[in-house]
């Protein structure tokens, strides 16, 4: 081979080498949030009660405000706190005592409890539930995305922590390019996004 052809086949590789030294990488993307252990119960929730063959034992159940279900036969059990299978395991220790070896299914049909909301430029507005750790991208994404006049840089979570107020800004297109690490926060139930115009 010679020296004028290795020059020539070497010429694009290293051009293209310091073509990528150039570049920034991209910023590393966030691992998806994990599931943290099994759904705990909370008020507002609502719960399909299965007693298998007494299916007047059977049906919907509202976790009151004051964390109790109403259970045919064993009138108000507390729920919230408790696991499905928690809930579960309770309501047939107490239905032993009126029917032999109960089989209890429980079932959250309405994760109410579990919720943030999302309100302004996006393409749905409203609650959004969260069965997981959920950051403000999560809750855009949940929201059908931003809508066409989004000001993705002034994005505004509001947390209520009793009577104080907390709020944090969300610039999406700083976090995106990597300039704002740390910046997309878990939200917590009752957590507000607001994507303003």
């Amino acid at each position: 081979m010679t020296r004028s052809i290795a020059l020539s086949l070497l010429v694009p590789f290293v051009a293209l080498a310091l073509a990528c030294a150039g570049t920034r990488p991209a910023p590393p993307l966030e691992q998806a949030p994990q599931m943290q252990g099994e759904y705990v119960i909370g008020a507002g929730d609502l719960l399909r009660i299965v007693v298998w063959k007494n299916e007047e034992l059977s049906g919907e159940a509202p976790v009151r405000t004051d964390g109790m279900i109403s259970v045919p036969l064993l009138d108000d059990i507390q729920a919230e706190g408790l696991t499905p299978t928690q809930l579960k395991t309770t309501i047939g220790e107490q239905l032993q005592e009126y029917i032999t070896a109960p089989n209890v299914t429980v079932v959250v049909l309405r994760p109410d409890s579990k919720r943030i909301f999302v309100l302004g430029e996006v393409g749905k507005s409203g609650p959004v539930p969260i069965l997981r750790d959920f950051r403000v991208t999560d809750a855009i994404s949940a929201a059908s995305g931003f809508g066409p006049f989004a000001n993705k840089g002034a994005i505004k979570v509001i947390r209520r922590n009793g009577h104080d107020e907390e709020e944090f800004v969300f610039d999406y297109d700083a976090y995106v390019n990597g300039r704002a690490p740390g910046t997309n926060i878990v939200l917590r139930p009752g957590d507000t996004v607001v994507v303003p115009d």
